[in-house]
């Protein structure tokens, strides 16, 4: 059963369009933390950057959300074929485009944002490293969603590799 709170009101749940939106930016602004992680190891590979931009212009409604969830699938093919801190930031990036399309993907964006961040620091300091971008993640969170997330992320912290144990 989907958490109504991340479901929109005109689709039977209690979450705002101003909130959506909210969410959607909080997801770009932590898969744009991380996305340079992808890009060195694919600089010509834009679909993590696409995802990304199209999160934002569905925002502004300059993109449908049709287009917004399919720039997030493209970036999220762009994750299969690498490993560690690169495929983690392309998955963030997917994540936050199709936030446009399910609102629960925030969460997504978030952890696996924290999962590169982890995968690309020095052996032995990847926790310290996660915690901190998590912290740090929770210092963007604009007031009006914050407890939102918050709660979601107590509530789902297992489903996320407990990266927001910070």
């Amino acid at each position: 059963m989907r958490d109504p709170r991340f479901v929109t009101i005109r689709r039977g749940g209690t979450l705002t369009d101003p909130d959506h939106h909210l969410l959607a930016l909080w997801a770009a602004t932590c898969a744009e933390h991380v996305r340079g992680l992808f890009e060195a190891a694919r600089p010509e590979d834009r679909r993590p950057r696409e995802a990304i931009e199209h999160a934002r212009a569905w925002v502004r409604g300059e993109v449908r959300m049709m287009q917004a969830r399919a720039a997030g699938g493209h970036a999220m093919g762009a994750a299969r074929e690498l490993r560690g801190a690169p495929r983690y930031a392309a998955y963030a990036a997917g994540q936050a485009g199709c936030v446009a399309h399910v609102a629960a993907h925030e969460l997504g964006a978030a952890a696996y944002a924290i999962k590169a961040v982890r995968a690309a620091a020095p052996e032995g300091l990847g926790e310290v490293a996660g915690r901190r971008e998590c912290r740090w993640q929770r210092d963007q969170l604009p007031d009006a969603i914050r407890e939102l997330v918050l709660d979601d992320q107590r509530l789902r912290n297992d489903l996320c590799w407990s990266v927001f144990d910070c």
